[in-house]
């Protein structure tokens, strides 16, 4: 189905996507989603299009979730008391959020390029808020943990807004949760980062299953997904596993300017301005 050259292309797109994914606390999609739409296009090939790429991507998440999270675990950076409500919250809402990219208004000729364009917005967002962290006085890594705004309304209210988004645009949701339980948790980034792949690690299944079982909706066949993400993530998972173990010894301001300037990148190519 592709040639050499192709298939190391997008190896080389899962590697990249999984060890930013897996440092920042992210699926990867944000990466990968873009490079694919890159390498293949919106209209140039029959059923390749916005939601292929979604839904291979959020196969893929799963991975990437899985294989950071392990590393997260072994560092004891991950919060139960969170996981426990955030968790239903977004996989109740990454429902709800595949449920509205389905909608006619994102289907036909037209519709996944404006799909592309909502994914658009939402790495303007991921944007900003990287560059906003950049600057902002970080947290001693050795501070204790707090716990005082960890409450059930309010780890409802990540959990609900990260799924969402997750399932609209077909991203792990990580860029959502992360910055939104430093604000509304008050935690500490490493913490926020290892929850936000935790929750991955279960939402994006349910998220990548009903998404690739609505695919004939749209043209576009559920093998040609499953094709990409075995692609996409064995070189994923490995650039995961690094990338998790990354964030506990490394510096995140590096990678993060270079995470942001990849997302401009993406962002103007996903806009099909």
């Amino acid at each position: 189905m592709f040639d050499v050259g192709t298939i190391l292309v997008i190896a080389g797109l899962g590697l990249i996507a999984g060890t930013i994914g897996g440092m920042l606390g992210l699926g990867g999609s944000n990466i990968m989603i873009p490079g694919l739409v890159i390498l293949f296009g919106q209209t140039t090939r029959q059923g390749f299009n916005q939601h292929l790429y979604q839904a291979a991507a959020m196969i893929v998440n799963v991975c990437v979730a899985v294989a950071a999270t392990w590393r997260h675990y072994q560092a004891g950076a991950i919060v139960p008391k969170v996981i426990r409500t955030m968790l239903p919250a977004a996989i109740a809402a990454i429902l709800l959020g595949v449920w509205v990219s389905n909608r006619s208004a994102f289907s036909g000729t037209q519709g996944p390029i404006l799909l592309g364009r909502v994914m658009a917005c939402f790495l303007v967002y991921v944007i900003a808020m990287n560059i906003r962290r950049m600057f902002r006085q970080s947290r001693p890594v050795d501070a204790p943990l707090d716990l005082t705004y960890v409450t059930t309304p309010r780890s409802a209210t990540v959990g609900t807004v990260m799924g969402f988004f997750a399932g609209l645009v077909g991203v792990g949701g990580g860029g959502i949760a992360t910055p939104l339980q430093q604000v509304i948790l008050n935690l500490r980034l490493r913490n926020c980062i290892a929850n936000s792949a935790a929750v991955m690690c279960f939402s994006s299944i349910v998220g990548a299953t009903y998404k690739n079982a609505t695919l004939p909706a749209h043209g576009v066949a559920i093998h040609d997904s499953l094709m990409i993400a075995a692609l996409l993530a064995p070189t994923a998972i490995f650039g995961a596993t690094i990338g998790g173990k990354l964030t506990h010894v490394l510096p995140v301001r590096t990678v993060r300017f270079v995470f942001i300037l990849l997302m401009i990148a993406a962002a103007w190519k996903m806009a099909a301005i």
